[in-house]
């Protein structure tokens, strides 16, 4: 196959509109810090908290609708052992945003936070803090790497553009705009980004479902024809894996920065609720096109495509499937324009991580830890560099396959079993201390490690009801066992707080050995969060605080 230079051609016009867009963002951003009386990292981390309320929405979709979203929806519904039903994504992530506007916008908006690092720090200090911060920075550099992983393999596929090649142009290109404007740049890039994704997949679902090589998707959907039916089924012995897959993408998503960031950027409460409720209905309509794709990949006859036998799955390229089918099954042109799309999520998604992590390490470490006096044109130059690092190190984690899946897989366990119980107990337990969250987080990391996972060929030495061999022989857990050990870990945080606390307060151990200072420090804060609350309901509810709010920054 020789190289796609029509499709080169309108890649780099995709790439140009996009550094355009970021540079004006950045623009932008430059005149609100002109004009604004705040402070210069707020504006680059969070928009000056003035965040369009349309922008709002556009980006937070594309965070999350990135290339593991659009591939790994077409996958799951193509591969035979799995199905439809398998292709969680979109359902959770509704909970997702419901649950976060509903119970996680309030406390982290009206206490005006930076990152969602920052309740922590206020109220475990500085060394505990660190410790749980480390999850959250190494799920986003691996949030970069599986990104590019995804484009990669997508323009090699429909470009026969270099692997190497395709993945540095679309670091590159996102390291620059995230590091020009920050939030802004990133914000307005999503909008066009979400629009290239939303119109790119929904021109190519005609030609998909309409090509000579595939029947009617009804006739496949619980008929076996060239495989199992696509639909898929969870049988009972499943339904415990099953059901810990989706509490992972729904709660595991309340643990990330780059959630916040967007909450942290809106104008007020309201806003948020409404950017997390508005932004669950992008994601269900994005989702389809992915399903309708891997649903005509199951029901082709590959052997009359010129891609032949053995099918995409018996190679071992299902993850593969959206490409392939594109490139195989609509017209050249078509082909070109759903790279776009993919493309578009991976860039959405990827400035995203790179923010996210650029945030949690100026802000929460740099600032409030390393270099408390730091100027605000420091902090800017932090932030810069912070973007560049992170962009390289996922960049150059791409080429380490094996490496990458063994540190994403700890990201997206880590976030759902470590960081969102933390998050749970700090945002609405106050008997929560210091003493709990070190017990729940030692808890949650080694019950995770000694569960075992199959994809690394770490063997369980702890097994759940139902571990038992899989398909490929190994051992695996089918029992919910990421969610007990969740819940295990909220569990201790809650125990060993309230435990800790009547220890200290009923003067059982001298004072001396509280290291955490849970007697001076619990009732105080108790008032202090009161009164915060307070306060920032009376500004909700005025009009010309929330103007002041809005205009200063």
């Amino acid at each position: 196959m020789a190289l796609n230079v029509p499709g080169l051609v309108v890649m780099a016009g995709f790439y140009l509109l996009i550094l355009g867009t970021g540079i004006w963002a950045s623009m932008r951003s430059k005149k609100e810090e002109k004009k604004c009386t705040g402070d210069g990292m707020e504006i680059t981390l969070l928009a000056g908290r003035n965040i369009n309320l349309l922008v709002g929405i556009f980006t937070l979709t594309a965070t999350w609708v990135g290339g593991g979203f659009i591939l790994g929806i077409a996958e799951a519904t193509y591969n035979p052992t799995l199905g439809a039903v398998w292709a969680l994504m979109p359902v959770p992530y509704v909970l997702t945003f419901f649950l976060g506007g509903f119970f996680f916008a309030k406390p982290m908006r009206e206490n005006k936070y930076v990152t969602m690092m920052d309740p922590f720090q206020q109220k475990y200090g500085n060394v505990l803090s660190s410790a749980l911060i480390l999850p959250a920075l190494v799920a986003d550099v691996l949030w970069v790497a599986r990104t590019l992983v995804s484009l990669g393999g997508t323009m090699s596929v429909i470009l026969d553009l270099s692997y190497v090649y395709s993945i540095i142009i679309s670091s590159v290109v996102a390291i620059i705009y995230t590091l020009l404007g920050g939030l802004y740049s990133v914000a307005y890039t999503d909008v066009i980004q979400l629009i290239l994704i939303f119109v790119s997949l929904w021109v190519c679902v005609p030609f998909m479902l309409t090509n000579p090589h595939s029947v009617d998707i009804s006739l496949t959907a619980y008929n076996q024809t060239f495989q199992a039916p696509w639909v898929g089924t969870v049988e009972l012995d499943e339904a415990g894996k099953w059901f810990d897959d989706f509490m992972l993408l729904a709660l595991g998503g309340l643990a990330y920065q780059a959630f916040y960031q967007r909450i942290l950027s809106a104008s007020s409460y309201t806003q948020a609720q409404v950017t997390c409720f508005a932004s669950s209905a992008f994601c269900l309509v994005l989702g389809i096109p992915s399903v309708l794709i891997g649903a005509v990949a199951a029901s082709t006859d590959w052997n009359s495509t010129s891609y032949g036998l053995p099918t995409p799955y018996e190679r071992d390229q299902a993850g593969s499937i959206l490409p392939i089918a594109l490139q195989f099954l609509t017209p050249p042109y078509v082909s070109v324009i759903g790279i776009g799309a993919v493309a578009a999520a991976v860039m959405s998604s990827m400035d995203s991580a790179l923010l996210s992590s650029a945030s949690l390490f100026s802000s929460n470490i740099y600032k409030n830890i390393i270099r408390k006096q730091a100027s605000d044109r420091e902090m800017q130059w932090v932030i810069r560099i912070s973007v560049v690092v992170v962009g390289l190190a996922g960049t150059a984690l791409t080429f380490l396959d094996s490496s990458v899946l063994v540190f994403w897989l700890v990201g997206v366990d880590m976030s759902y079993t470590i960081m969102f119980p933390q998050l749970v107990c700090i945002l609405f337990f106050k008997v929560s201390n210091g003493y709990g969250a070190t017990v729940g987080y030692l808890m949650g990391i080694l019950m995770r490690i000694l569960s075992g996972e199959p994809l690394i060929n770490l063997p369980p030495a702890i097994q759940f009801p139902g571990c038992r061999l899989d398909e490929e022989g190994k051992l695996t857990q089918f029992f919910p066992f990421r969610t007990a050990i969740m819940v295990i870990s909220l569990l201790s945080i809650l125990l060993f707080s309230w435990l800790t606390s009547i220890i200290f307060n009923k003067g059982l151990l001298s004072e001396k050995w509280d290291v955490f200072k849970i007697k001076r420090k619990q009732r105080p804060t108790a008032r202090e969060d009161d009164v915060k609350r307070t306060n920032a309901g009376a500004e909700e509810a005025s009009q010309a605080k929330q103007l002041l709010d809005t205009t200063s920054c």
